[in-house]
């Protein structure tokens, strides 16, 4: 069945891609998900092979007749549109991969979303992706701008979702859920919001393999920002697989309520910031290097890599497919 674009999205925005979507199977892990790291935080090591050629994946099985998914290459950047020699770093470690389209955490365009600075900031570094709709963002607070009532200047560059807030979409086996986390935002953004309802809805749903949410502020961080409780809707009761955020400039994977929330704040601006205060199920924190997140995803797994500009690969974790049914809310 081919799904098209809901929510807030413009359903002209992907129809040249050729949206996928098919069956949903599987559930959000009941125990922590496994992974290739430990607790501590990784070690400096010689940069990783370009990921070029995806990992194998797993293939799955069922006992009914399977649905064919083409699996899909994507890269997670967050909190980088401030040109300069940062961004201009891991913009080359996304070319040099060529992910097949890029997913962002918001923080798009320093410092308030400006027209003015779009091109600068942002259209210098992945215009290829702009032109072929292969760029979908979360909007950060810089894109709102600080203080702002009202949507800035920004919503009217016309990649942008329609009206440019929170939407979703299909690529391949996943399905993305892209929420405005912002104070500002006209239908809130508690767990009893609008928007809250428009996830639950949406995820409950949803027919894909996997389901990805996608926001600015992160529900769980150890870094400067911190924790955002406002935020910290049931994600994984509702049929979330994993939680992408930024806000803070570090890399983090936190594993909570069965499934993991990933920080991905170092995407080109030049600050970093330290590990303030160490939250429940933090097993990785690095915040030494800029970089991208790198995923790969078929119908039986998604296989992510945190690759780093000096660092190499500090962070590699699966999603498999041998999880429980998922139980319909």
């Amino acid at each position: 069945m081919m799904r098209g674009i809901r929510g807030w999205m413009m359903v002209g925005l992907l129809t040249a891609s050729g949206l996928i979507g098919c069956v949903r199977f599987g559930a959000p892990p009941a125990t922590t998900p496994t992974s290739t790291a430990n607790n501590a935080r990784p070690s400096a090591s010689a940069p990783a092979p370009k990921p070029s050629v995806p990992p194998t994946l797993a293939t799955t099985t069922a006992t009914s007749t399977p649905v064919s998914y083409t699996p899909v290459f994507f890269a997670v950047i967050g909190d980088f549109g401030y040109a300069g020699p940062a961004e201009q770093a891991v913009a080359d470690l996304v070319s040099e991969a060529q992910p097949e389209f890029i997913v962002t955490v918001g923080d798009n365009n320093y410092p308030n979303g400006s027209l003015d600075t779009w091109d600068e900031n942002v259209t210098a570094y992945y215009g290829d992706y702009l032109a072929r709709g292969a760029f979908f963002p979360a909007w950060g607070n810089h894109d709102w701008g600080y203080h702002r009532k009202k949507l800035p200047a920004l919503e009217k560059v016309t990649y942008l979702p329609e009206p440019g807030r929170y939407y979703d979409f299909v690529r391949g086996p996943v399905h993305f859920f892209v929420l405005d986390s912002n104070w500002q935002e006209p239908h809130g953004i508690g767990a009893d919001s609008r928007q809250a309802q428009w996830l639950k809805e949406g995820l409950a749903a949803s027919t894909t393999p996997w389901q990805v949410v996608v926001l600015h502020h992160a529900p769980y961080s150890s870094g400067h920002h911190g924790s955002q409780p406002n935020l910290q809707w049931p994600y994984a009761e509702w049929g979330a697989d994993i939680v992408l955020a930024g806000h803070d400039h570090t890399y983090e994977r936190i594993a909570r309520d069965g499934i993991f929330y990933i920080v991905d704040g170092v995407g080109g601006h030049p600050s970093l910031y330290a590990f303030e205060h160490e939250v429940e199920g933090s097993l990785v924190r690095f915040n030494e290097d800029h970089g991208a997140l790198f995923v790969w995803a078929d119908a039986g797994q998604m296989r992510f890599e945190m690759h780093t500009v000096n660092h190499g690969v500090i962070d590699t974790f699966a999603l498999p497919s041998d999880r429980a049914p998922r139980s319909r809310p």
